[in-house]
């Protein structure tokens, strides 16, 4: 099956999720999904944590306020949107963007697994502490969580079933949308990012 027929697959299958606390929530709401936008070829995957309400109302990432920062973020570093891809662990609302649940991840994760097979990319920047605490653990790298604002911009290097593949942990933008005095430190693990991008 090629990138495109399979990544199409996850939607299906995510569309139709019916077993998931969140599923009647996004049919309550007449909202969508949030299952992941890019190129299927990108060496960079950013992986939130879950979509806000505009992502929801659009089944787009990162469009509303933080992705604006993540945007500005991206055009700081010189790195076209479209040449990455962007999803998050969960992929629909949880309710007033409260965190995920355990029980949440647990159900969703499976298809973010999937979709990192199918792209795989050289480089998965986590957007906050959900992501980041996955990953690592997903990774065999469990003795390296910290919290975020102490793993922004490091770089853990790990294997995959296709390679090795290089995690940036990120602070996720909307923490410097709630205390701005965090933008330039945002930007800082962006630089991070750029110099792995450059390898």
């Amino acid at each position: 099956m090629d990138k495109d027929s399979a990544l199409k697959k996850i939607k299906e299958e995510i569309l139709g999720l019916e077993n998931s606390p969140l599923y009647k929530e996004r049919v309550a709401n007449h909202v969508f999904p949030v299952i992941g936008e890019g190129d299927h070829n990108a060496k960079v995957m950013f992986i939130g944590e879950a979509p806000g309400e505009k992502e929801a109302k659009s089944g787009r990432p990162f469009c509303g306020t933080a992705g604006k920062l993540l945007d500005w973020c991206l055009s700081e570093i010189g790195v076209d949107r479209k040449e990455t891809y962007i999803t998050n662990i969960v992929k629909d609302r949880p309710p007033k963007n409260r965190d995920p649940y355990p029980e949440e991840i647990d159900i969703y994760s499976p298809f973010l697994d999937r979709q990192i097979d199918i792209i795989q990319p050289e480089i998965i920047a986590t957007l906050g502490r959900f992501s980041a605490e996955y990953m690592l653990v997903k990774m065999g790298l469990a003795d390296k969580v910290r919290p975020i604002t102490q793993l922004h911009g490091s770089v853990l290097q790990t294997k995959t079933n296709y390679g090795s593949v290089r995690i940036v942990p990120l602070l996720h933008p909307a923490a410097a949308i709630h205390n701005p005095t965090q933008k330039n430190f945002l930007l800082e693990g962006f630089k991070s990012l750029k110099q792995e991008i450059s390898r």
